[in-house]
């Protein structure tokens, strides 16, 4: 059973890069690299420079997230 704790925090689309990745800078400052969750690609959701998204990071990889909403 696994017992992994998620932190979701805001930031701004600052770069994209290949096979639907971004830069994402945190409202703390922090860039990280995020890729998009699989209901944004189903759904045909675009993410572009600039857009305000929610990130969802693991405590134990804090350089990784996951795009799970475009606000």
């Amino acid at each position: 059973m696994k017992n992994n704790t998620f932190f979701e925090l805001e930031g701004v689309v600052i770069n994209t890069m290949p096979n639907a990745t971004f830069k994402v800078k945190l409202k703390n400052g922090n860039i990280i690299n995020a890729y998009i969750s699989g209901k944004i690609r189903k759904n045909f959701i675009k993410i572009m420079i600039g857009d305000n998204v929610k990130v969802m990071i693991s405590e134990y990889n804090i350089n990784i997230g996951r795009i799970i909403h475009r606000l």
